[in-house]
């Protein structure tokens, strides 16, 4: 791990142009909680509410936020209760086993644990110190707010978010029970509020005769309500009724929750990809909502995306702004389908020709390269299939990232490498650009880059989990190999004639 960079690592990366370098003073250092696997335990098990911070050294995003963090610690110590803030350095080796345990795939990840950690949930907050103090002092407070007034509604409701309100004739019994534990379950996606007059609410009938939990939305119907108070019915209810029917990918900031619901979800996604500005959208809207509607609760997501704000999303597909309007799927299995040039009349057929599985999945490939004679071969997405499944070689495949700072620093072992077993006619040495190309996911774990696999001639294929060094590399190549009749002149040594 300590040489692997996270793919969400380079997500967050690579949206910032400029890195800054901050140190933060010992004053405010003194405020923040340094643990390790030593005590990590021990401290947490101590606070009711404790916030941690997983960072590495070198992280440009660490950096910048280190002097926020440490104020906002300073400002939290003197709230009432103080607020701990604390951080763990997950590059160092001996907390790799905290970060794994906590699943931190990227820096910085923030986690805050409650219950002397019993219960553990991602920061989701600002990563400014006003922003940190304001959302971690609510955190602190209780996870419904009780509603008696218009001026609590204009305080507590935005009207841009969703708002999950639970209206009782009074605040005891088992609905106001469960409500509770729903609220403190979902506390930190969610915000919630109770009340016992439901006149006040800016939407949905005023008069409510029974226990009814009340969904306020920006989108859509704008308010649902809900009358089945089982914890398990009210969080699926508010996990699919909080979730538009078409999300939409824009450049205005109140739609970034939806989009990360959105790319979050375990569903199949259908993104659809139009030039607001260049071309008339709206039977493009109309004609993908249909779809959507129809499809509501089937396990797929739509998005709607406008091509100014989504030209990061059509590169990591590997696709061209002079390729819109076009749909985009998706799939759980990371199959793929695409339709591009699309005309709004179209979308309603090919979506059924996709649904019917008349469709081809798409596969990104770059081109395979028309020479391909260096030691260290270059295998793409069209390639993979007779360079390494079918070849009946021994095969180290690497797949990298061409950002990847670690995957520069290995490529010239992996040269030295190839050039070993360059007159091994049984043994391929390769390298695929895992950002350029699609691959198997079932057969490739790739999480992190560089990461390595070795497929036998036999056709067994593993990780290489081993050290980067060109001897220890060559060593699991021929430990693990396929002896196919032809000797490798790394393998050993000419024979001595015998007397």
């Amino acid at each position: 791990m300590a040489s692997r960079v996270s793919v969400s690592v380079f997500v967050i990366i690579s949206s910032i142009l400029i890195l800054f370098r901050v140190s933060a003073s010992a004053e405010e250092a003194e405020h923040v909680l340094t643990l390790d696997q030593s005590n990590f335990t021990e401290t947490v098990s101590k606070h009711n509410f404790i916030v941690v911070e997983f960072y590495a050294p070198w992280c440009g995003h660490c950096k910048h936020l280190a002097p926020e963090y440490e104020k906002a610690a300073s400002v939290l110590s003197r709230h009432d209760p103080p607020v701990v803030l604390a951080k763990v350095d997950a590059n160092d080796e001996a907390n790799r086993e905290l970060a794994t345990k906590f699943e931190v795939q990227g820096f910085p990840t923030i986690k805050i644990f409650r219950n002397g950690g019993k219960s553990v949930h991602e920061y989701k907050g600002p990563r400014e110190v006003d922003g940190i103090v304001a959302y971690l002092k609510k955190e602190t407070g209780p996870a419904s707010a009780e509603i008696k007034s218009l001026e609590d509604v204009k305080s507590l409701i935005d009207e841009s978010k969703v708002f999950i309100v639970g209206v009782f004739p009074e605040f005891s019994g088992e609905e106001f029970g469960n409500f509770t534990v729903l609220a403190e379950k979902l506390r930190p996606d969610y915000e919630f509020g109770h009340t016992l007059d439901a006149k006040l609410l800016p939407r949905g009938e005023s008069s409510v005769n029974r226990p009814t939990i009340r969904l306020l939305k920006p989108f859509d119907e704008l308010v649902v309500d809900f009358q089945d108070f089982q914890v398990a019915a009210m969080e699926k209810f508010v996990e699919a009724a909080s979730v538009p029917i078409v999300t939409h990918f824009t450049k205005d900031p109140s739609n970034q929750p939806f989009i990360m619901k959105f790319f979050n979800s375990p569903n199949a996604k259908v993104m659809l990809i139009v030039n607001f500005s260049g071309e008339n959208p709206d039977p493009f809207k109309e004609k993908f909502k249909d779809i959507a509607t129809a499809y509501q609760g089937k396990g797929i997501s739509f998005l709607l995306g406008d091509l100014e704000a989504t030209k990061n999303i059509l590169q990591y597909y590997g696709l061209k702004d002079d390729q819109t309007p076009l749909i985009y799927i998706q799939q759980n299995d990371d199959q793929k389908y695409i339709k591009t040039n699309l005309e709004a009349d179209h979308i309603a057929t090919w979506f059924k020709e996709y649904m019917e599985g008349k469709l081809k999945p798409y596969i990104k490939s770059e081109p395979i390269p028309e020479v391909n004679n260096e030691p260290f071969k270059v295998v793409v997405a069209d390639s993979l299939r007779d360079m390494v499944f079918n070849s009946r070689k021994n095969v180290l495949l690497e797949f990298y990232a061409p950002w990847c700072g670690h995957c520069k620093k290995l490529a010239p072992t992996l040269d030295e490498v190839a050039v070993s077993f360059e007159n091994d006619p049984d043994v391929v040495i390769a390298k695929l650009d895992a950002t350029a190309n699609d691959f198997p996911n079932d057969t490739f774990d790739v999480r992190g880059f560089p990461t390595m696999y070795f497929k036998s001639a036999s056709g067994n294929i593993v990780q290489y989990e081993g050290d980067r060094s060109k001897e220890d590399i060559i060593d699991f190549i021929q430990k693990n190999r396929d002896k196919t009749g032809v000797s490798s002149s790394v393998e050993s040594a000419p024979a001595k004639d015998e007397l």
